[in-house]
């Protein structure tokens, strides 16, 4: 953290935040880096295609998870902790009826540790203005193009509140296991911004 130069806002503010707790003599700039560090450790879009997996196999944990996800990660050996607070998470399953999308339009709040690092369009403010006013567009220009029929729902992530789209099954997959289906799960099919 230290070292570090930005002119992000969000991040600017984080940092003062930072330098007033090691003032106040509550952390060293070191446990800071520390925590970020083994945060961002296991932080990888394999732990969001794992549970996606599991819940295309298993109905049951499929159930636990769209009611609550965060009771039914540990199932996985994964959660929602890391950093100071644990963050609610909520995983919003897409139909043929509704498709799902996820933003952070103040800043880039984003399940790290179930996705990964956020990518880069994530962050702009392109994509955090236009996908809430037009994500119909905004999907098409991934190269996503949904029926007419079909609902689309912008999910905004917040500091307390994370989404995670639990993307449809592709067809032809009934006879793959768990492990197999795993390696067909991606990050932007994870956010909602392509199919799987």
């Amino acid at each position: 953290m230290s070292g570090q130069h930005t002119t992000n806002p969000v991040a600017v503010r984080v940092r003062r935040l930072e330098e007033r707790l090691i003032g106040a003599g509550l952390v060293e700039d070191a446990e800071l880096d520390g925590i970020l560090a083994r945060f961002l450790e296991g932080a990888s879009p394999l732990n969001g295609a794992r549970i996606a997996a599991r819940a295309w196999t298993d109905e049951g944990f499929r159930d636990r998870l769209l009611a609550d996800a965060n009771a039914a990660l540990p199932e996985l050996g994964l959660s929602m902790a890391g950093g100071i607070q644990q963050q609610r998470l909520k995983v919003v399953a897409n139909t043929p009826e509704q498709h799902n999308v996820l933003v952070c339009t103040l800043c880039s709040c984003y399940p790290v540790g179930l996705l990964g690092p956020s990518p880069s369009w994530y962050k702009s403010e392109s994509y955090r203005s236009r996908v809430v006013r037009e994500p119909r567009v905004v999907l098409g220009e991934f190269g996503l193009e949904l029926p007419e029929d079909v609902r689309i729902t912008v999910w905004d992530s917040s500091a307390e509140s994370r989404y995670m789209v639990l993307p449809r099954r592709p067809s032809g997959t009934e006879h793959m296991g768990e492990d197999e289906l795993v390696g067909l799960v991606t990050r932007e099919g994870l956010i909602g911004t392509a199919a799987v």
